[in-house]
């Protein structure tokens, strides 16, 4: 598992990669334009070479784009889905001229309509997006549940992904604070086997793209998006090192998108070698359940 975590690119591309190493990241994840505006950043052929070779030079493995979260695939006003087909096309182009994982994206919001048809609008959008660019993979992530949002439960990622199109591109990042918060008891390893099961019969673990490794502020079925730090929320170090564990996500990129010390600031270096030592912990505890049957 390449463990790592969310840092920021501000001041050029190759900044990502030395916070990344600074955090002693194995992957690192980016806005690749600026989270509260709706223009792109355009970057330069120079600018995309100094981030290829820094990356080729360092320890970080892979990279994640996150798309900003003004997007909704899903809106119901053809002008803000004008706007999430731009910037989500543009992520993806990035995406691929970096050499990106993927581009992760909340899918949208059904507001307060109706889920089926918003689960077709976000497909039409996505659809689009994915004719529009070649190449890096779209990792659609999973909510937490709360104001309409699409991709609550491993249903609702499978009826995104076959109105997307169901193409080999398209792939799921599980975010462990939203699993929690939308009713999957990932704590335990007969509850995270349970999420597996269901994800590979309606998904397919091979669409498997990344994780995000976020504690949960709000309890199981709170549907509150609130993370918390690796361990002090209510999955605990316990249940981070049975989500660390999991043997389908074993080659994965997984990335911190913890609030920090104080509550700003973001994961620290600290924060990533823990998420290392529980990654540990929870293998050894599944070797030891293996071994006694």
């Amino acid at each position: 598992m390449l463990i790592g975590a969310h840092v920021s690119p501000a001041g050029g591309l190759p900044k990502a990669i030395e916070r990344g190493e600074e955090r002693g990241c194995r992957a690192i994840q980016i806005f690749n334009q600026s989270p509260r505006m709706w223009r792109p950043t355009v970057y330069r052929d120079e600018d995309v070479a100094a981030f290829k070779e820094a990356l080729s030079a360092g320890p970080i493995d892979a990279v994640l784009i996150h798309a900003v979260y003004l997007l909704n695939c899903a809106s119901e006003d053809p002008d803000i889905r004008a706007k999430t087909l731009t910037s989500l096309t543009h992520s993806l182009r990035v995406g691929a001229a970096i050499g990106a994982s993927g581009v992760v994206l909340h899918p949208g919001s059904a507001k307060t309509g109706h889920v089926g048809e918003a689960i077709a609008r976000a497909g039409a959008t996505i659809r689009e997006a994915l004719a529009e660019s070649e190449g890096c993979p779209l990792h659609l992530e999973n909510t937490a549940g709360g104001g309409g949002t699409l991709g609550r439960s491993v249903e609702e990622l499978a009826a995104l992904i076959d109105a997307a199109g169901g193409g080999k591109r398209l792939g799921v990042c599980l975010d462990s604070c939203h699993l929690f918060a939308s009713g999957y008891d990932i704590r335990t390893p007969t509850g995270l086997d349970a999420l597996l099961d269901e994800v590979s019969a309606k998904i397919g673990l091979e669409r498997l793209g990344s994780l995000h490794l976020n504690d949960s502020q709000g309890a199981l079925g709170s549907c509150r998006d609130r993370h918390a730090n690796v361990g002090q929320g209510e999955l605990g170090e316990r249940g981070c090192a049975t989500f660390l564990a999991a043997a389908p996500f074993e080659d994965l990129p997984c990335v911190l998108e913890t609030p920090g010390p104080e509550g700003h600031g973001g994961p620290t270096a600290e924060e990533v070698a823990l998420a290392m030592k529980l990654r540990k912990r929870g293998l050894q505890a599944r070797r030891r359940r293996q071994a006694t049957g």
